[in-house]
Parts: structure tokens; C-alpha cells; sequence
């Protein structure tokens, strides 16, 4: 696997690829790689696609009071992690190269990121659309993978580039999760012991509430008790358990096509999120 940290490097690179005549895809990371993220890989490269894969801890998605020092970095084992996987190529440049001084450009995506978690996280959205927009534009790929468990953001991405005519293809991968139903995420690696054992009941209050509302339940209701599990349980604050149609993010009060349960909330100083399908 080729390793590149410039532009130009990149772009002469991803032509190389090229020659053989198979699709580029790319999968955008920050890094702390784990299964979910080789999960796209293998998707990609199950679908005969040149994978590229980018590790970019974008400070412009952090708010002042989170995680962006913190957050987990550690790309050896990650190169590991993607030789093995097959990955052909890992764009890896620094803030310097993303954002060079006098960089004044940011995207605005409305709709699908006003509520939940841009209602949480005020500029995370704008800073996820601007670094994959830039993404898009260093890589040119043909098809890019992303998690389905960060729901709001691949319905954040598939809106500006539909919005922008892109001719780049999105393609959701279903979450990833531990045996216990956990949702693989990097920022797990912040959670206790005792938390790690805790956190699984957030996948288990969304399970029984989609089985709740499947049953034709009162959504209310069925979102009421998912919310009270999780405050018993320790989680505090939480952010959000919504109902939401599949594309649009609006809340739904009953079930009239398909639908995600998303929910955040926090457990001691990691915060996690989960969403789930409901229905068609």
C-alpha cells in the first residue's frame, strides 16, 4: 500500500490506480481504525474498486470543548490494519495541507443537519461537508463508503452531493457492532470497564423500542421508555432518541415508510450515538 501526504504525490498516485481501468473508491476516516472501518474497505473492494482511504483528524467538525487533542491517533497500526485489508492507496496529509493559511471556504448544508445532532454539535456538519467536499475534489472518486451508523452525516453527504451534482456515488455500509450489540466506534476506546459493560444498553433500548413500534406501538411511548433505560442505566446527558424518516431526518409520530431510531447521549465522558431501521 502506497502512502502519500501531498497533493501532487496524491494525484499521481490515484492516476497510477487508474491505469488499471478498475473504479476508484474512497473511505474517508479520521484513523483509530477497527472493524467497521475495514468493513468498508471490503465492501469497496468486493464491488472491484482501487480503495483509497484517508486518515484526516479535521479539527473544523470538533467544537472548542471537545475531544480533537484527545481524540485517538495511531497510524501505524493503522497502515497495518489496511495492508492486510487490501487497500491500495492512504491519503494522509496534515492540517497544513487541508486548511493552508488564508483558507476562508466552509459548506452549509441545511434540512438534514439542523436537528439532532447539529442541534447538538453547532458547526460539526458544516466541517464534515467542507473536509469531505475537499475530499472529494484532492481524490476524485468514483463511489465513496461511509458507516451507516453515523446516519445523520451519510444523509448529510448524500444531500450536498446531489445539492452540488457531484457525480460521485455514496454508498451506506450497515453498522458494525461487538458480539454484545455494541456499535464499533473509535471513540470506545475512551469508555471504563464498567462503562464499556453499561454502554450496551443503548443498542438494547433501541432494539426494544423498534420492536415496540413494529408491533405497531405508540412511537411516544415506545421512545418515552427507551430514554428512561438509558437515564437508569447512567447515561447523562442524552442528547436525543428520535423516530426519523429515513431521508429527510423529520421526526415521525407513526410509521408511514422507513424510518431510523437515532439516539445519542453521554456515558461518563464519552458520547455515543446508534441508530437502528424501523420498518420498510
Amino acid at each position: 500500500m502506497h502512502i502519500v501526504r501531498n497533493i501532487a504525490d496524491l494525484r499521481s498516485a490515484v492516476a497510477n490506480l487508474r491505469i488499471s481501468g478498475a473504479p476508484v473508491a474512497l473511505v474517508p476516516t479520521m484513523g483509530a481504525l477497527h472493524a467497521g472501518h475495514i468493513a468498508l474497505v471490503d465492501a469497496a473492494r468486493g464491488r472491484g474498486f482501487q480503495v483509497v482511504v484517508s486518515i484526516f483528524v479535521n479539527p473544523t467538525q470538533f467544537a472548542p470543548n471537545e475531544d480533537l487533542d484527545a481524540y485517538p491517533r495511531r497510524e501505524a497500526a493503522d497502515v497495518a490494519l489496511l495492508e492486510a485489508a487490501g487497500a491500495a492507496l492512504l491519503w494522509a496529509p496534515d492540517v497544513a495541507t487541508m486548511y493552508p493559511q488564508g483558507f476562508a471556504t466552509s459548506i452549509s448544508v441545511g434540512g438534514v443537519s439542523e436537528r439532532w445532532d447539529g442541534a447538538a454539535r453547532p458547526g460539526h456538519f458544516a466541517g464534515v461537508a467542507t473536509v469531505v467536499t475537499k475530499l472529494f475534489q484532492q481524490v476524485k472518486p468514483d463511489s465513496a463508503f461511509f458507516g451507516e451508523k453515523d446516519f445523520q452525516q451519510l444523509a448529510v453527504i448524500r444531500r450536498f452531493v446531489a445539492d452540488l451534482d457531484m457525480d460521485i456515488e455514496i454508498v451506506g455500509v450497515p453498522t458494525q457492532r461487538e458480539d454484545d450489540g455494541l456499535a464499533l466506534s473509535s471513540r470506545n476506546a475512551y469508555l471504563s470497564e464498567e462503562e464499556r459493560v453499561t454502554a450496551r444498553t443503548l443498542p438494547r433500548a433501541l432494539g426494544e423500542a423498534k420492536s415496540s413500534i413494529e408491533r405497531g406501538d405508540d412511537v411516544a411511548g415506545a421512545l418515552a421508555a427507551a430514554v428512561a433505560r438509558l437515564r437508569e442505566a447512567g447515561f447523562d446527558p442524552i442528547d436525543y432518541v428520535a423516530l426519523v424518516d429515513a431521508v429527510t431526518l423529520e421526526p415521525v409520530e407513526r410509521m408511514a415508510g422507513p424510518a431510523r431510531l437515532i439516539a445519542a447521549a453521554k456515558l461518563g465522558r464519552t458520547r455515543l450515538i446508534d441508530n437502528l431501521p424501523v420498518g420498510g
